[in-house]
């Protein structure tokens, strides 16, 4: 299997719904400073835990494929077996389809997967559940087309558990914030610590809960996290949100300035951690 990945285009509205038949919105949008936060994502550094039972030759889908730097990484894991990268809308899979070459594309709603029973070995999602309206119901599906035998994992992260130094107040404000657009949305910010609960609630009998961390300290890092989060907070569609919540403009300033002066400290340090399951059906 040959897969190519390549810049993703941006797309122009920033409102995208996801998982409209759960009629929720995903909070973060797909503005420029999104996919570039986005791209960054390997297997490596997100799916390391997954990475050890892959096989030549497995059937996968990953659901939320995104701009599909980690969906070509699995395929090149489980080649030459058939990968399927699905998202919520048309648009959205126009990202992954300029992305990433060589795997299958489909529209879809993880709440009511199209597939039939027992259709693929591994059924993936990265930074999705804290999204959905329903993860219980979502896993249920993601176990439902998965083989017996076969694998669903996801991992997520746990904003309540990012931590960082040195402790500005505009980053308080931020995480405040963060956290009241997305349960406005439907969503659970701290996802990462629900995963065990939501996989057995599900019906998951044999789940292996485990937890990694990303964490930006040195000057490179600080510099493109806290640059790409200081442009996100005045212009993706979660600013978007918030002013039309009560936010003003000078507020989201004020939060994009406190994560530039947190990139631009010499001691500047932040990391976030993120939960993770890989369940057997």
């Amino acid at each position: 299997m040959s897969i190519e990945w390549e810049s993703s285009p941006i797309i122009r509205d920033e409102n995208i719904r996801v998982w409209d038949m759960a009629n929720n919105v995903y909070t973060h949008g797909h503005h420029e400073s999104v996919l570039r936060s986005h791209r960054w994502r390997t297997a490596a550094n997100s799916a390391a835990y997954l990475l050890p039972v892959l096989r030549p030759g497995m059937t996968l889908l990953d659901v939320g494929a995104g701009p599909g730097t980690i969906t070509a990484d699995l395929a090149l894991a489980v080649a030459p077996g058939a990968v399927t990268a699905l998202e919520a809308t048309a648009e959205a899979l126009e990202v992954t389809k300029a992305g990433v070459r060589g795997v299958s594309y489909v529209v879809g709603d993880v709440h009511a997967l199209d597939f039939p029973d027992d259709s693929f070995d591994v059924v993936h999602a990265h930074q999705v559940l804290q999204h959905v309206a329903d993860p219980v119901q979502a896993l249920r599906e993601m176990r439902r087309v998965c083989k017996p035998g076969g694998y669903v994992a996801a991992r997520d992260s746990d904003y309540a558990a990012f931590t960082w130094f040195p402790q500005l107040p505009e980053l308080d404000e931020w995480m405040a914030l963060y956290q009241r657009m997305a349960r406005a949305n439907s969503g659970e910010p701290d996802a990462g610590r629900r995963l065990l609960s939501w996989a057995r609630a599900a019906g998951f009998t044999d789940v292996t809960a485990t937890a990694s961390t990303w964490c930006f300290a040195d000057d490179e890092d600080r510099s493109w996290w806290g640059g790409m989060w200081a442009d996100r907070v005045r212009a993706s569609a979660m600013a978007t949100q918030a002013l039309a919540s009560g936010s003003t403009p000078s507020d989201l300033q004020r939060l994009s300035d406190g994560w530039r002066t947190w990139a631009a400290s010499p001691d500047g340090w932040l990391s976030i951690l993120h939960g993770e399951i890989l369940a057997r059906p």
